[in-house]
């Protein structure tokens, strides 16, 4: 079974300018993710996926491939379904694991634990969740839980909340969802892999970013 890794690394960005080569400690946010995915020893190739050719720089340096997707793959319309499946038809493999830059909390160790759920094959898309146990409403009605009694809240049906912060497809289900017109982000069979918050979190703010660089600090000093 072939998996391969792919890291997202798109230049332009709104709310944060240029939020994958933003440092954490000194280190850019691609750079570690880079790093984590060749330290968890799990991938057949690794792949930095870009329109921007200084991606293409970091990822010689740090010894990893570099996928040029073309300009328009890269704008403000453009979405993961397109280039996603634009890289899975350059490259053969079973599956291919998105492993986001924008999760720098995200550990080897998860990194490991993912792949080998993958690796059961016993789905074709695998979301990474965050179990969030409290009481949940969707727009003003209760979700997991009911106005007629008060529950503690151990007791209440997590809600899963997908984090993007890694994912997993099968190429061959992919492919053929979306040349049908189907979504292929969510095709076939899906399975959720529940991570922690820390995992959890994604930067797409500066705020964000403020968030995980103290973390890290503290992780780090344990």
């Amino acid at each position: 079974m072939k998996i391969i890794a792919m890291i997202p690394a798109r230049l332009g960005s709104q709310r944060l300018k240029q939020k994958n080569l933003q440092p954490i400690n000194g280190v850019p946010l691609i750079t570690y993710a880079i790093r984590k995915a060749k330290k968890s020893g799990v991938f057949d190739e690794i792949w930095v996926n870009s329109e921007a050719d200084v991606f293409g720089r970091v990822a010689k340096e740090e010894g990893v491939n570099f996928h040029k997707r073309p300009a328009e793959l890269a704008n403000n319309q453009a979405t993961s379904e397109d280039f996603v499946y634009e890289f899975l038809k350059s490259h053969e493999c079973d599956f291919v694991v998105q492993v986001h830059s924008i999760a720098p909390l995200l550990t080897v160790e998860d990194t490991i634990r993912f792949v080998n759920e993958l690796k059961k094959d016993k789905v074709d898309a695998l979301l990474s969740v965050e179990n969030v146990q409290i009481e949940c409403a969707f727009q003003g009605k209760p979700i997991n839980f009911t106005y007629k009694e008060k529950t503690n809240s151990q007791e209440l049906e997590p809600i899963q909340r997908i984090t993007w912060s890694i994912t997993g497809w099968k190429r061959s289900t992919y492919i053929k969802a979306y040349e049908s017109g189907a979504c292929a982000t969510y095709s076939g069979e899906v399975g959720y892999f529940p991570i922690n918050k820390l995992a959890a979190h994604i930067i797409k703010t500066k705020e964000d970013l403020d968030i995980a660089e103290a973390l890290y600090k503290v992780l780090s000093d344990e």
